[in-house]
């Protein structure tokens, strides 16, 4: 495999500092802070019968005001809908710069005609704009004048 062009490396290098300034700010959470319900009827994770967490599923798209999630919520977003769900676009297919302005195809539905690189400038800016978010959700946490909890076992 060639070496990433100079747009694949500068994305996978976003990514990595959106990682790393994401990771920072949720050090030291605290299960407290994980499943903190500002509001009511939050969106978070819950216990199922067989005692799995699992997330409240997602509100229809026209939902208006959108309900609002926890950090619990946002963290499995992150990770399950936005990077899991649209890393099955990429397989095992050869990477790099070429392919990423390739259309994605039959597999991405109405998105077909869409590039790879759009697809991963959308999960970039997810992943960004949510990691954002559990950064301002522990400093609403801690103006409110939250007690200190123990952090989540690791």
């Amino acid at each position: 495999m060639t070496s990433p062009g100079p747009v694949t490396r500068d994305l996978l290098a976003t990514f990595d500092d959106v990682r790393s300034r994401t990771l920072a700010r949720l050090e030291g959470l605290t299960d407290a802070e994980y499943l903190w319900e500002p509001v009511a009827s939050c969106m978070t994770l819950r216990a199922a019968a067989d005692g799995v967490f699992r997330a409240d599923p997602r509100p229809p798209h026209d939902a208006h005001p959108a309900p609002f999630t926890t950090i619990a919520w946002r963290i499995w977003h992150i990770g399950a809908d936005c990077l899991r769900g649209y890393g099955r676009f990429f397989d095992d297919e050869p990477q790099g710069g070429d392919r990423l302005r390739q259309p994605m195809g039959p597999r991405a539905g109405a998105y077909s005609h869409e590039s790879y690189l759009l697809l991963a400038l959308h999960a970039l800016d997810e992943t960004a704009h949510h990691g954002a978010e559990l950064g301002v959700l522990r400093d609403l946490y801690l103006a409110a004048g939250a007690p200190f909890q123990r952090p989540l076992s690791r």
